[in-house]
């Protein structure tokens, strides 16, 4: 399975669309998108896996790596995702009390526009 990537940006908030897996073998992608996306001034990211299908330690250190980097910046890397079989990632490994996990990129954008 391979990894779709997608970026677009909607009222200072850039929207990351991630499709596929995201393991030892596609996360460098992600990674450099998220670095592209730094380095540009983005700093407010929201990645919607709603379409990915698995997720890897080298995946989460992906998703930590980003966040790391937009804090650095005073900005904010959340996620939507509803798929158990990948919220359980982020329970297990204490995650969901690092990122902001929302049910749909809806959902996201109000609430970072009330963070504003």
């Amino acid at each position: 399975m391979d990894l779709k990537l997608d970026h677009h940006t909607e009222d200072r908030l850039t929207i990351v669309e991630v499709e596929g897996e995201i393991d030892v073998y596609t996360a460098p992608r992600l990674r450099e998108l998220l670095i592209d996306l730094v380095n540009k001034g983005n700093f407010h990211l929201l990645v919607n896996m709603e379409k990915v299908d698995f997720l890897d330690s080298t995946g989460l250190g992906v998703l930590v790596g980003g966040l790391k980097r937009v804090r650095a910046h005073d900005g904010s890397l959340e996620l939507v995702c509803t798929q158990e079989r990948i919220l359980k990632i982020f329970r297990i490994t204490g995650l969901t009390k690092v990122f902001g996990i929302y049910a749909s990129v809806e959902e996201a954008k109000e609430a970072h526009g009330r963070d504003k």
